[in-house]
């Protein structure tokens, strides 16, 4: 079972976007001196949900400062990025790193950034399984063409090639029964979000195995929170304070451009849901519902949100005690 932690580069109100870059690069060595075994950035646009466009470029930057932790990506977006410009991107990257770098790749939704980066709600709707196509042709390295009805381009050489063999590590977010079973049929795992119990996250994974033509896959990555403090009241009270004041402006941000009404989570009572659900306690609570979520999910790695308390200090405190206290009592649980 791997552990990393997750960090979406939330912007807390009164904290600029420097402090905030900043801070996530401290959690991500953090996080490695810690004894993580990954660190995953998530990409968004446009809100302060998450102040990172570009998960890979930070990727590659954090790949620069660690030496041992694999860093990938919890979301790079398809709707809105070239599958070939995407793939040359993580080729190069799993060069360089020595094969640490690990692509997570998602349909995103029918947001604005469509129609700023002009890619439209056609290919958001109908174009992810041909990406999705073109992404995995060229991660492969070699020569390719295209010829779909999003993508065509006589044949080219892509360079350069993996060096990972047969290619980068490659998971796809599902969100939707459409998307889950098409990661099946790929052979691909999958990375689950936060929202969801570790029953719920199982669920979806049963259904993969069951449309999978080649049996279960390995590699399957599921999402969680998780603060430790000396008891359980004072973690739940630090959180319950701080994340409905990072989601409600970010979840206010999410413009839609296909004119459906969609219901908007409640901020306090999302919050109330994440510390409930997930690994928010004393350290023994920690490494009790983290065993759990690993077990009952049926996941190979489990990624944390770990600066859900806002304060930068308090993050980097959140990630140290979680290294001591909590992940070596889960490994052993697990082993």
């Amino acid at each position: 079972m791997r552990i990393g932690a997750f960090l979406p580069a939330a912007q807390f109100p009164g904290r600029d976007h420097t402090r905030v870059l900043e801070s996530t690069l401290d959690a991500a060595v953090a996080a490695e001196e810690a004894g993580f075994d990954s660190v995953w950035f998530a990409e968004h646009h446009f809100m302060s949900y998450g102040i990172c466009p570009s998960a890979a470029t930070l990727a590659g930057f954090v790949l620069g400062r660690t030496h041992r932790i694999s860093v990938g990506t919890a979301v790079s977006v398809l709707s809105t990025r070239h599958p070939v410009d995407l793939a040359e991107q993580a080729n190069l990257l799993d060069q360089v790193s020595g094969g640490r770098f690990r692509l997570g790749v998602g349909r995103g939704g029918p947001w604005v950034d469509l129609e700023v980066f002009g890619t439209g709600l056609d290919r958001y709707e109908n174009g992810f399984a041909e990406s999705l196509d073109v992404l995995l042709a060229a991660l492969g390295g070699g020569r390719m063409r295209a010829d779909g009805a999003t993508f065509g381009f006589r044949e080219v050489e892509i360079v350069p090639g993996p060096r990972t063999c047969p290619r980068p590590d490659v998971m796809v977010a599902a969100s939707s029964d459409r998307t889950l079973r098409l990661a099946a049929r790929l052979g691909l795992p999958v990375l689950i979000g936060m929202h969801l119990t570790p029953r719920e996250q199982a669920g979806l994974l049963r259904d993969h195995a069951a449309h999978a033509p080649e049996g279960p896959v390995r590699g399957h990555v599921v999402t969680g929170v998780a603060h430790v403090a000396d008891s359980r009241e004072e973690a739940r009270a630090t959180l319950l304070e701080a994340l409905p004041r990072w989601l409600r402006p970010g979840l206010a941000s999410y413009l839609p451009l296909d004119g459906r009404q969609r219901p908007q989570r409640d901020p306090d009572r999302y919050a109330e849901f994440l510390v409930d659900t997930h690994a928010v306690g004393a350290p023994d609570d920690c490494v009790e519902r983290l065993t759990e979520q690993a077990r009952v999910s049926g996941a190979d790695e489990l990624i944390l949100l770990v600066e859900g308390a806002g304060d930068p200090e308090a993050v980097l405190r959140n990630i140290a005690r979680l290294g001591s206290e909590v992940l070596p009592k889960v490994r052993a649980a697990l082993s």
